[in-house]
């Protein structure tokens, strides 16, 4: 046994990090397509596999299943509650530890196929670091893709470097990329923009998502809006631009139009209008300041969440399985973050 520890840790490893939330449905399948994708990986790279699944407060047994259904080397992360997947994914880059970490969703809508491929490219060429998927959009609406082209253009007029337009977490990276995203203990996570402003020589490849195994996107309209604020408020100046020229065109307007009321009255005697102007520029120029006021205030609110001395997010346990130890372990912390148990008051602190 001890050999063949030695000689697993002498073999190059593949980390495969996984965050998942309420994906009990789908736990057997993804595990299959785990234990294919690792053979295939061991067989063309002689990689070792490790698996990291990373449970995102999920309210279902979504955490049993998986530790039922996985093989091989894994562990599955159990956060104290829900803290999104941009901060799930940071975890299970916390816990890695491998050459090399491949980012994927839970689903089933990252194929294997898609995953060898971006493999192959950093195995095959050493001066690429990044290897992401970048979504064709072949089914997405016509107004959906240009509202993202829009977003996109927006995004990047103000930064030094681009965010890839429908580029997501489906990434493999080196060891050194993501030591450097888990260097960014940003609370407010938008990864897109981070990924893209770490850097590193990256390359895309296009792919066309899989169907859902099971259930249906948690992501509906108001969490897109959510998200995009968020991406603006982490990476871009432009909304504080907008609210700078709004402010200078208000008061071109009201200059414009009080000189052509003073040139009506003195040279033409007209009348000033009373009651309905006046009511439609207080009006206009109150809801134009609260939507601005409230603007600066997610900046501010950025901020303080920043300046906060919290952690990113705490665990609740950890659960282990080895093959080469066969063991499952609980209430484990990771790097610089919080086990629930070790905190002031917990039972057994």
């Amino acid at each position: 046994m001890k050999g063949l520890s030695q000689m697993a840790e002498s073999r190059p490893t593949l980390d495969i990090v996984a965050p998942f939330f309420n994906e009990a449905q789908s736990a057997s399948a993804f595990a299959e397509l785990l234990d294919r994708l690792e053979a295939a990986v061991s067989q063309r790279f002689g990689m070792a596999v490790h698996k990291i699944l990373i449970d995102d407060g999920s309210r279902d047994d979504s955490a049993e299943r998986f530790s039922q259904a996985l093989s091989g080397s894994w562990e599955i992360v159990r956060l104290s509650r829900n803290f999104g997947k941009e901060v799930a994914v940071l975890a299970g880059l916390d816990q890695s530890r491998g050459d090399m970490v491949l980012v994927m969703d839970a689903d089933l809508q990252h194929s294997m196929d898609i995953s060898l491929k971006m493999i192959a490219e950093l195995v095959e060429n050493p001066d690429i670091d990044v290897v992401y998927a970048q979504n064709d959009r072949r089914e997405a609406s016509w107004r959906r893709s240009q509202l993202a082209r829009l977003f996109y253009s927006l995004i990047n007029s103000s930064q030094r470097f681009d965010i890839p337009e429908n580029a997501g977490d489906f990434r493999v990276m080196r060891a050194a990329v993501a030591r450097a995203l888990t260097s960014l203990r940003d609370k407010r996570r938008f990864n897109k923009g981070l990924f893209a402003w770490a850097g590193f020589r990256q390359k895309a490849i296009e792919y066309s998502p899989e169907n859902r195994a099971s259930g249906k996107s948690k992501w509906s309209r108001l969490n897109l809006i959510a998200f995009s604020l968020e991406g603006f408020t982490s990476f871009s100046v432009i909304p504080l631009r907008i609210i700078s020229l709004s402010g200078m065109l208000a008061a071109l307007a009201g200059l414009l139009y009080g000189a052509k009321v003073f040139f009506e009255v003195m040279f033409y005697g007209i009348a000033v209008p009373g009651y309905p102007s006046l009511m439609v520029a207080v009006v206009l120029l109150g809801g134009l300041n609260l939507t601005l006021l409230g603007l600066i205030g997610e900046y501010v609110w950025v901020t303080l969440s920043e300046s906060k001395d919290r952690p990113v997010y705490i665990v609740r346990d950890v659960l282990r399985g080895d093959v080469l130890r066969g063991d499952v372990l609980h209430g484990e912390a990771l790097r610089g973050e919080v086990a629930a148990d070790s905190l002031p008051g917990a039972p057994g602190a």
